[in-house]
């Protein structure tokens, strides 16, 4: 019997000690745990007040933070999503789906292949009408607007969408937006069909399994020929980017985004993937234009390589919003900066998009740039 009694206290107090475990692994952090990825907006610490107590807005609050500090929190997110993932195909991250032989996409590509976001040809004629003033008058003074259209995952791995997500293809953004450009004489470097084109001639893959970007390898080609394409249209010669030998790995970084913002327990394999080992000319003898590149996310790849030692200097307008390199520094946003002087201060207008973001292309700066340029409307519209 005491032997039994002694065996009963083992095992309680191992459950105790279970129990305080996590609070104490949330208070002091002994065992180091991988963090999550991903935009994770963290609860701030409640403030009691009586107003906040009797409205019970203190006891939500507070619930919120002691689960968002609880220890091994992330351990628990990505055992959960493990299991999801391995078991039932299901991504444990917003609007991630996973396709045939579990390649990732996001739902928006998906539905920009189909053509279910699809914002009407009136409405693209309207926004291509105001961008055809905008390149005229910066072509008049002198400058470049160069209207880009990045590759799609939703397309280029079309293959690869669930069946349950195959669905009748409708007419596309990028179909009509591409078509106004031929037609009204916008300047434009269509990579989302080359990719496409070379997508069984590439050398190296162009697209990764587990990334919603180019890959490494065709982010490189991207920013080659944006840089070749400059050279033709403006008649300078920039400083190149160039490279002669290719590292193999692992998915890594932009060609992992996707799986990595899954948080789960383990990575995962792919085939492997090309990482150029990137050069850029010497400077002396070149011109390096001012450039402004207004983009969403597909833009990030060639910014961090060092596209911009091209140009001086090289503005990113994230998604008409925040300006870097600036906002490294300090908090910097377009509302800050008068657009007719950025307008004025840069050679070149590089405006960018993926099939996803179509959408709300330039978010705001065709219009506000129209505007500011004098763009009283158009009869362009009965061309």
């Amino acid at each position: 019997m005491k032997q039994q009694g002694n065996i009963g206290k083992w095992v309680w107090g191992l459950w105790l000690l279970l129990l305080a475990l996590p609070a104490f692994q949330g208070l002091f952090a002994p065992i180091g745990i991988k963090p999550l990825q991903g935009a994770i907006e963290e609860p701030g610490i409640p403030v009691l007040g009586l107003k906040v107590w009797w409205d019970a807005e203190f006891q939500l609050e507070s619930e919120a933070w002691l689960n968002h500090h609880v220890g091994f929190r992330p351990l628990w997110i990505r055992t959960n999503n493990q299991i999801n993932y391995s078991l039932f195909n299901k991504a444990g991250a917003k609007g991630v789906v996973v396709g045939k032989q579990r390649y990732l996409f996001e739902e928006n590509y998906i539905k920009a292949y189909y053509g279910s976001d699809f914002i009407g040809r009136d409405s693209i004629r309207r926004r291509m009408d105001r961008l055809e003033f905008i390149s005229e008058t910066l072509q008049r003074q002198g400058k470049l607007l160069l209207l880009v259209f990045a590759a799609g995952k939703g397309s280029y791995y079309s293959e690869y969408i669930p069946q349950d997500r195959v669905r009748q293809r409708g007419t596309t953004n990028h179909q009509i937006y591409l078509h106004e450009a031929q037609r009204q004489g916008i300047p434009v470097l269509d990579f989302h069909t080359y990719f496409l084109e070379q997508k069984a001639r590439s050398a190296y893959p162009l697209y990764p399994q587990y990334g919603i970007h180019w890959s490494e390898y065709g982010m490189a080609l991207a920013g080659d020929s944006l840089i070749r394409r400059i050279e033709q249209e403006c008649g300078w010669r920039l400083p190149r980017i160039s490279w002669d030998r290719v590292e193999w790995d692992q998915p890594r970084g932009s060609d992992y985004d996707i799986a990595g913002g899954m948080n789960l327990l383990w990575d995962m394999k792919s085939f492997p993937m090309a990482y150029p080992v990137l050069k850029f000319e010497l400077e002396k003898g070149k011109q390096r234009p001012a450039v402004m590149v207004i983009s969403d996310s597909f833009y990030w790849g060639l910014f961090n390589f060092g596209i911009s030692r091209s140009f001086n200097p090289g503005h990113f307008w994230f998604y008409n919003h925040e300006v870097y390199p600036e906002h490294f520094k300090s908090p910097t946003t377009v509302k800050q900066l008068r657009l007719q002087e950025q307008l004025a201060a840069h050679d070149v207008v590089i405006l960018m998009a993926t099939e996803a973001t179509l959408p709300k292309l330039g978010w705001g700066f065709i219009e506000s740039a129209s505007t500011e340029l004098g763009y009283k409307g158009s009869a362009a519209g009965a061309k």
